[in-house]
């Protein structure tokens, strides 16, 4: 069995009134947050740990949860745990949906697994239209029925949003937006050559736990929160042209916003 290298683990405060479980859940914390482990990097054994520490392999395993439930390692049956990769994506709110991304044919998320020299796909796509909830109706001006585009999203196979648009029916019905592939440029292209010149966004963002389908569908680590985000489009008249409620999985976004200089 091989040893833990010296320096990177150290040993237990016997005197501490702190678990023996947490302490060594925070000297693995710390190592991860040092770079002593970098990301995707296997930890240690349950056996390694148990000789290190001399404790038992239960008190090593509820170690190892505690950081599992914290999102920073994952476990792989029959191999071990690993660091989980950090955020791979700088989500620039204020750039993103650029239009000059638009006119090179390229939708906001095209833009940003570019940046991140990633590969984007779409692997899971419903377009119809239904009867919009009373709180997106009320965001688009209280319209009976919406096209809604449910969309997920993957980054090197790995899915990381999953988005639902909600136009108003007079808008897109019988336009290429109500086609499965509206187009270079998105959506919002589209929009902008019906006549509805984008002119900004309102942006509501919060951080929660995922519920069970997201879970599943975003194949989230336990955990590992997510990032819901409700965007609002307006054209230039100030019509609201579209909302967008997206979840995404919060260790694969950093969300980033450039103010303006006052």
């Amino acid at each position: 069995m091989a040893a833990i290298p010296s320096g990177v683990l150290g040993a237990l405060d016997s005197t501490s009134d702190r678990a023996v479980f947490r302490q060594i859940a925070d000297q693995l914390r710390e190592a991860i947050d040092k770079g002593r482990f970098t990301e995707g990097a296997k930890l240690p054994s349950e056996a390694e740990l148990v000789e290190h520490y001399g404790v038992s392999r239960m008190t090593v395993r509820n170690a190892l949860s505690v950081l599992q439930g914290e999102g920073l390692v994952h476990s792989e049956h029959g191999r071990g745990v690993f660091v989980r990769p950090r955020p791979p994506v700088r989500r620039l709110a204020s750039d993103r949906f650029a239009r000059r991304h638009r006119d090179q044919g390229k939708a906001a998320f095209t833009v940003e697994a570019e940046a991140a020299g990633s590969h984007p796909e779409v692997d899971s796509l419903e377009v119809k239209e239904e009867r919009p909830t009373q709180d997106v109706s009320a965001r688009l001006g209280t319209p009976r029925r919406v096209l809604a585009r449910r969309r997920r999203y993957l980054l090197d196979g790995r899915p990381v949003e999953f988005a639902t648009s909600y136009l108003p029916l007079d808008i897109a019905r019988g336009t290429p937006i109500a086609e499965p592939n509206p187009g270079p440029g998105g959506i919002y292209a589209r929009l902008e050559e019906l006549g509805h010149q984008l002119d900004h966004f309102e942006e509501e963002i919060r951080a929660r736990m995922p519920i069970p389908n997201e879970v599943k569908f975003l194949r989230l680590a336990a955990g590992v929160p997510v990032i819901h985000l409700i965007r609002t489009a307006f054209d230039t008249k100030g019509r609201p042209v579209e909302v967008c409620d997206t979840v995404m999985a919060a260790d694969a976004y950093v969300l980033a916003y450039q103010l303006p200089a006052i």
